[in-house]
């Protein structure tokens, strides 16, 4: 009973330390260069499109871009398609997430079951996974489903080999000392097995959440009515190029919010390796 109360125990006792002064620094320093050549790529595209005085609809300068992508945001163009674009490449990610995980876990505990799937699912892989999106609008229709449906299978593999890579990754000695507090197979996974993954596993979500964003895009261009991807084919339709560089603009900001979001829970979940630099 003392040693699974000592097991119990070891849950406590990691806390994220505050950031050090260097830490900070090096943050604001690298923010500062990013922003800084950001601003000379701009400059020098400003003064060289109005120079040369390039046709807006062939390359149109940033300050057109900006100004379409306010009139868009301020008479709900942009903001209608990019909402429904970010909820398909949400929910592509979380079916995508909650499959590979589960199917992963099952994988790496059993080797049998391994044998057995690793065949179809590697076959699977070697299908293009848009060859598969007659028979998805057959059942689901063109729809938000549809769209979600495709981006999660675009993630899904990736996924699923981190899983099984991050549980593969923990060696016999952390489980032996497990086994010898007489440790449950609770604590086996919340205290060993899942704090050891969560590297691969947040290397696995940064992953999936770009590809989700990219299979759901694919789709909208194809067959899509509405998103983002939508919005880019009106646009190219229409000659309208500082929309297609708005929708451009849209996307980028949409996916570096994932990704500072993903990049503060990694902090918040494992502040063991961030308090040790």
């Amino acid at each position: 009973m003392a040693q699974v109360e000592q097991i119990e125990r070891m849950e406590g006792e990691t806390r994220s330390a505050p950031p050090s002064a260097d830490v900070l620094a090096s943050t604001a320093q690298q923010a500062f260069i990013i922003i800084a050549t950001l601003g000379v790529v701009l400059l020098l595209w400003q003064i060289v499109a109005q120079a040369q005085n390039v046709p807006t609809f062939f390359l149109p300068k940033p300050t057109d871009i900006a100004s379409r992508f306010l009139s868009a945001l301020n008479d709900g163009t942009l903001t209608r398609n990019l909402a429904i674009t970010w909820a398909e490449a949400l929910v592509a990610f979380f079916l995508a997430f909650s499959f590979s995980a589960s199917l992963g876990y099952l994988l790496a505990k059993s080797p049998l079951l391994e044998k057995v799937v690793s065949p179809f699912i590697i076959a699977s892989q070697s299908l293009p996974i848009f060859a598969i999106a007659p028979f998805v609008l057959i059942i689901l229709g063109s729809g938000f489903w549809s769209n979600a449906l495709m981006g999660a299978l675009v993630a899904f593999f990736p996924m699923l080999v981190n899983t099984i890579a991050a549980l593969r990754n923990i060696g016999d000695e952390p489980r032996e000392v497990m086994r010898s507090y007489a440790a449950t197979p609770r604590q086996v996974f919340t205290l060993l097995e899942l704090p050891a993954s969560l590297p691969y596993l947040f290397g696995g979500i940064r992953v999936g959440i770009t590809l989700s964003v990219i299979g759901v895009l694919v789709v909208e261009l194809f067959w899509a009515d509405r998103g983002i991807g939508f919005l880019l084919n009106f646009a190219r339709g229409q000659f309208d190029t500082p929309l297609l560089f708005a929708g451009i603009l849209a996307l980028i900001l949409m996916n570096l919010t994932m990704y500072v979001i993903v990049a503060l829970l990694e902090r918040v979940f494992m502040p063991w390796r961030f308090s040790a630099r």
